[in-house]
């Protein structure tokens, strides 16, 4: 079987000091070792080949236990498969990314992915198996009952077969990245940008969860579960979705976090755990034959599987938002934690713990997970577009701020659909703010490419020079492109009017009550273009009425603020 292969791999790896493989950490390089298995065991299912890899070292792993249950402990002994012996070179990658781990500011067993994005490979593969086998409900030795709190009276029956979700949802295996907010329920509105964890009905009695999703449970759930029974509910979640920096992007070897504190739910993780849940998703409902993993992969971190550009990786968190619902994800991290009871106590942290306990959890969990990931945007940090330093001393924002500028670059004119194409233009645009017109920085606080993700410019923290005379008081965000006559793709203008300030308000960076505004409103200037300004007009949160604080001329005091009309080649101030 497909299976099988994969099983072969992960066998034979030990976890090895890190840096010690010889090929780049991405996922390409990922590709080219699954693409030698398949190469090399041309007579099994070339399918399986990934499960393999991972589950041979969960065999011996932290995670056996609950791997063995969720998929099967037969798998570990019965793919009776010949040694089809990886390259060194790939021997040494598979080690080296076969387990996540963060320890030291570092993170481990991860990979950049061609979008940008950084990726944790062991969650990936542990979400190709279960889709694979295409077994997504298993019961759980379970009989105690509890009284969830923050829950619905009666969760949603997880069933003795999956949800009926085809291979995505019959809306994004269609999408284009322009999917409506229609088609994507959870960002229909600022107001609607995830599900929601039900309100509390502590007096409400439910069942402990009797079935577990396999796929959920080993890709998202049981690792949601173990980071949030360390942290009281009364704070901040732990380290929820920390950023990091490639040593080097055209060679990635080295990961580091911006936060050394981060806990293991890292953007790589959850990235890796998305893109499981989202291609075992895909797997599980697709017939044989399947497509080779290999072949998968890159047609996901490429142009979208099966020519579906709405199915990549670019869109992880508006086809996961879609897919996973906070009342869905309650249940399954409650069940993997009461499964964990039973499994493994290595973790003494859950032993003793009540079902009511782990209900909480559970709830907690879910909401962060749903609300502060899933319901923000991906934004890639600084360092990811290759930023030169910031020249100066940044002056800090007295957060939260009341505004949101609206801007578009005009030049760069086109819209950037690719990671290539917004970096070049990150780079272009700090240089012309930079050595052309004398400033510290690029002058915007976020800039939104047309690839599904958001550029940091400024950032949440520091004042911008966007908007003359107003930087103190809000964000600048710029579409890249020329939006004179033409608009920008749905799903950048979704981001900024829905996802971004939602996220920001739940943050406390930006008031609930907060002013939307076009560049044109405040200065002389035709930016953000007739055609997006006319649409802005008609958003939540437009302020149709506003004062500028001052002339709209250049004064001397702010001559390396000029206004774009004078340098019609870019459009900051």
């Amino acid at each position: 079987t497909v299976q099988g292969i994969l099983w072969i791999l992960l066998r034979s790896l030990l976890w090895p000091e890190p840096g010690t493989a010889s090929l780049p950490l991405s996922m390409d390089s990922v590709i080219q070792v699954l693409m030698e298995i398949e190469q090399k065991a041309p007579a099994t299912e070339p399918s399986h080949t990934t499960s393999a890899w991972m589950l041979s070292v969960q065999s011996s792993g932290p995670h056996s236990h609950f791997y063995h249950f969720l998929l099967g402990a037969q798998s570990f002994n019965a793919a009776k498969l010949g040694p089809y012996p990886l390259s060194p070179e790939l021997q040494g990658l598979a080690e080296e990314v076969s387990q996540h781990g963060v320890w030291g500011g570092q993170e481990f067993g991860v990979v950049l992915a061609p979008d940008g994005s950084t990726v944790a490979v062991e969650p990936l593969l542990a979400g190709l198996e279960a889709g694979l086998q295409g077994r997504r409900v298993m019961n759980l030795p379970l009989d105690s009952t509890a009284a969830p709190p923050d829950a619905e009276a009666s969760f949603p029956d997880v069933g003795a077969t999956a949800p009926d979700v085809t291979a995505i949802s019959p809306e994004l295996r269609s999408a284009s990245p322009d999917v409506t907010s229609a088609d994507v329920g959870a960002y229909s509105s600022p107001d609607a940008r995830t599900p929601d964890v039900p309100a509390s009905l502590a007096d409400a009695k439910a069942e402990s969860p009797a079935t577990i999703d396999s796929l959920l449970a080993v890709t998202v759930a049981r690792n949601l579960g173990l980071t949030f029974l360390q942290v009281p509910q009364t704070q901040s979640h732990p380290g929820l979705g920390m950023e990091g920096c490639w040593d080097k992007l055209s060679e990635p070897r080295i990961f580091t976090l911006l936060d050394p504190k981060a806990s293991l739910l890292t953007v790589a993780f959850l990235n890796g755990a998305l893109d499981g849940v989202l291609l075992g998703n895909y797997l599980s409902q697709t017939p044989e034959p399947r497509p080779p993993l290999s072949s998968l992969l890159r047609q996901y971190y490429g142009a979208g599987v099966s020519g579906d550009p709405g199915l990549r990786s670019n869109f992880r968190r508006q086809n996961g938002a879609a897919l996973i619902s906070a009342t869905t994800l309650v249940q399954q991290v409650w069940g993997a934690l009461a499964l964990l009871q039973k499994l493994e106590p290595v973790h003494p942290q859950i032993q003793g713990m009540s079902q009511e306990q782990l209900a909480q959890v559970a709830t907690y969990a879910a909401k962060e997970f749903t609300e502060a990931f899933l319901g923000c945007p991906a934004i890639h940090p600084r360092c990811r577009w290759g930023a030169a330093p910031y020249r100066g001393s940044p002056k800090p924002l007295q957060l939260p701020l009341g505004f949101l500028y609206v801007h578009h670059t005009y030049v760069p004119a086109p819209p950037c659909t690719d990671f290539a194409h917004c970096v070049a233009n990150m780079r272009s645009m700090q240089r012309f703010h930079q050595d052309t017109k004398g400033w510290d920085d690029i002058g915007y606080s976020f800039v939104v490419g047309s690839d599904g993700y958001v550029y940091q410019g400024r950032g949440w923290d520091w004042v911008g020079a966007h908007t003359l005379s107003h930087n103190h008081l809000g964000f600048g965000v710029a579409f890249v492109g020329n939006y004179t006559a033409a608009l920008p793709t749905e799903a950048a203008l979704r981001t900024v009017r829905d996802v971004l300030p939602s996220c920001a308000v739940r943050a406390g960076l930006l008031r609930p009550d907060y002013a939307l505004l076009g560049h044109r409103q405040l200065v002389r200037t035709d930016c953000p273009g007739d055609a997006l300004f006319h649409l802005l007009s008609t958003w939540p949160h437009f302020k149709a009425t506003v004062k500028p604080r001052t002339a709209r001329r250049t004064s001397q005091r702010s001559r390396r603020e000029l206004p774009a009309m004078i340098l019609p080649t870019t459009d900051p101030q």
